[in-house]
């Protein structure tokens, strides 16, 4: 077996993706499939997006010559806040243009992550859910964690707002229903309706999201 076949068997057993193994393709694909995991390992039998894999994946996009722009597909439950956070963060700090698109579901911390491209896609029936922080398990000093998580829940707005169109008012009103999500707090959004609150930019599928991506990386090429 050569080693570039060999290099694609290792990225398809360790990522679920081929992409790493083709360093001259011009788009790059990033899919965040299932729960974003951070610092906790999630049972095996979870699907799962590893953070200390993506990270990589995003640097060597930016280092990379060839590479002109980034596709992310998501379809997550959301995860890990902080390594949901950090990736979106990483996102939205390339230098080259990058352009999301939501199948299935981005719930959560898949939000942000939807957002920090620099235009996002929603497929038609594809859902995303808003709604606060949660937290599991016994709660030491409940004012200095309550202080935690509200200063965290903070982050996150301001990361949606100042990535995409939505108010912050109104962002601040869909996390607190409490008529949309059973037992909890949140608003659940399908397809046009994210379009509709500013969350998202458009309702599409993957031929809009590449056309798009396309257009943005020309326009960048004139720009030079």
């Amino acid at each position: 077996m050569d080693n570039e076949k060999k290099a694609t068997l290792d990225n398809i057993n360790s990522l679920g993706v081929t992409d790493i193994a083709k360093p001259n393709e011009k788009i790059k694909v990033l899919p965040i499939i299932g729960q974003i995991e951070g610092h906790v390992i999630l049972p095996p039998q979870n699907k799962s997006t590893k953070y200390e894999h993506i990270i990589p994946q995003i640097v060597a996009m930016e280092r990379d010559e060839d590479s002109e722009g980034l596709l992310i597909i998501l379809n997550t439950a959301g995860g890990d806040v902080e390594a949901g956070l950090a990736i979106a963060e990483m996102i939205n700090s390339l230098s080259k243009p990058t352009v999301s698109l939501v199948i299935g579901g981005g719930h959560s911390i898949g939000v942000p992550l939807a957002t920090s491209a620099d235009y996002s896609f929603i497929s038609p029936t594809a859902t995303m859910i808003v709604h606060p922080i949660r937290m599991n398990g016994l709660v030491i000093g409940v004012p200095q964690t309550f202080e935690y998580f509200n200063k965290m829940q903070e982050r996150i707005i301001k990361f949606i707002v100042r990535t995409s169109k939505i108010e912050r008012d109104n962002l601040k009103n869909m996390l607190l229903k409490t008529d949309e999500v059973l037992n909890d707090m949140g608003t659940i959004l399908i397809g046009k309706q994210a379009v509709e609150c500013g969350l998202i930019d458009e309702v599409g599928g993957i031929s809009n999201a590449i056309k798009k991506l396309k257009s943005l990386i020309e326009e960048k090429n004139k720009n030079f």
